[in-house]
């Protein structure tokens, strides 16, 4: 954790004063319960999975669509903790599945769900299909699998959010808002928490982690200079979500208090202090043609290309926030985190008729990306849509 605690200019990890008041309490939980991860092979679902795993759960079972990340979550644990949980189980399934549904209804009563599965990329709005697909796994994924909860008789479901909720301006974030809106739907018939939290540094996908590719692949490092984010370790993403759903009350959203520790930065400086790391000089380029053929016209061996552009593509948000001046926040009650005690809700109306509207899209065969912003802005007057008709995937 330390390598990258530097790299995005932190000396200290988050929530180490929480801990160490709940350690105790947070081990007899875990070893009492049975536990669903849904999406436990991605970077945040691996982390929780491991925080839970290492505290000897009665059962751990994990759901993912990602046959190879599945496997190396398995060799990672069984190498960092050997056997721990008593009934430890993976199933590589796509939640949205009658697999799945099949597979939930013959089990053992599980305490706690907690649903990590997500499409977190802004690009992901480039297209209206795969906008689809992302309405389909950041909401309706959610309903099912909230529904399948209370069905089975489980005590407490967690799903996790993003700081792009706030006050969205891309198409992730406001599903991620409307997302919420339908946690808040069910917290009469079962516990829901949810999480907020900043960008997860090196987790797969995130430019960071891009970083390493550029280096194995020997191409250049492109970042832009102008966009600040927090960050936090995979490791702290995962405790977040753990202390959220075995201490979050119904309808309550965590998140880490700003502090001097979590705080803003560019991820060109952090692409400097990978580089740093690595006894690497950043030698800029004005092009990404120049920045390519830096390889082949020569470039010192301490040196990397790296070209640091301003931000002109759809979604990016010019600032992080973790909540809004509308919603309550409790900061006494745990040192490292606050929370969000009164999101805003909709009525019963304007969501079923919001799935309602999709189900007849994906019925038709037949949307665009006009038509499903309309629905978005129907449960959210206010999202401020930038849409600049450029995208991540048109450039390096």
């Amino acid at each position: 954790m330390e390598d990258i605690l530097s790299l995005i200019g932190r000396t200290k990890p988050l929530f180490v004063n929480d801990l160490f008041e709940l350690e105790s309490d947070l081990a007899s939980l875990c070893k009492n319960a049975r536990f669903l991860v849904l999406g436990g092979a991605g970077s945040i679902g691996q982390a929780v999975t491991k925080e839970i795993f290492k505290r000897s759960p009665k059962a751990l079972h994990v759901v993912d669509i990602s046959e190879n990340n599945m496997v190396e979550l398995v060799r990672d644990l069984r190498s960092s903790y050997g056997y721990n949980a008593k009934e430890f189980k993976t199933f590589c399934m796509d939640i949205g599945s009658v697999e799945f549904e099949c597979y939930f209804s013959q089990q053992e009563t599980f305490d706690y769900v907690l649903n990590l599965s997500a499409l977190k990329h802004v690009r992901s709005e480039k297209d209206p299909f795969t906008l689809m697909r992302l309405i389909n796994v950041n909401i309706i994924n959610t309903v099912k699998t909230i529904e399948l909860s209370i069905a089975n008789g489980v005590k407490k479901y967690f799903c996790v959010s993003t700081d792009k909720a706030s006050n969205p301006v891309n198409m992730m974030g406001a599903s991620k808002r409307i997302m919420e809106f339908y946690l808040a739907r069910y917290q009469q018939d079962i516990e829901i928490s949810t999480a907020r939290f900043a960008n997860v540094a090196f987790s797969d996908g995130s430019l960071p982690h891009g970083f390493n590719q550029r280096i194995l692949k020997k191409q250049p490092i492109v970042a832009p200079k102008d966009v600040k984010r927090y960050f936090v370790t995979p490791e702290e993403s995962g405790m977040l979500c753990l202390l959220s759903t075995l201490y979050g009350k119904a309808g309550e959203v965590f998140f880490p208090k700003l502090s001097d520790e979590l705080h803003l930065i560019t991820f060109s400086e952090v692409a400097r202090k990978f580089l740093k790391q690595r006894g690497l000089e950043v030698r800029e380029y004005k092009t990404e043609e120049e920045a390519r053929n830096s390889f082949n016209e020569g470039i010192g061996d301490n040196e990397w290309p790296c070209l640091f552009t301003t931000s002109d593509t759809t979604g990016e948000k010019g600032f992080e926030e973790f909540f809004t001046q509308k919603e309550k926040v409790d900061f006494e009650r745990f040192p490292s985190l606050g929370i969000i005690v009164n999101t805003e809700q909709r009525s019963e109306h304007e969501l079923q008729s919001f799935l309602d509207n999709i189900a007849s899209f994906q019925k038709n065969g037949l949307w665009s990306k006009k038509e499903i912003v309309n629905e978005f802005m129907k449960l959210l007057p206010q999202f401020s849509h930038l849409e600049t008709g450029k995208y991540l995937d048109d450039k390096m």
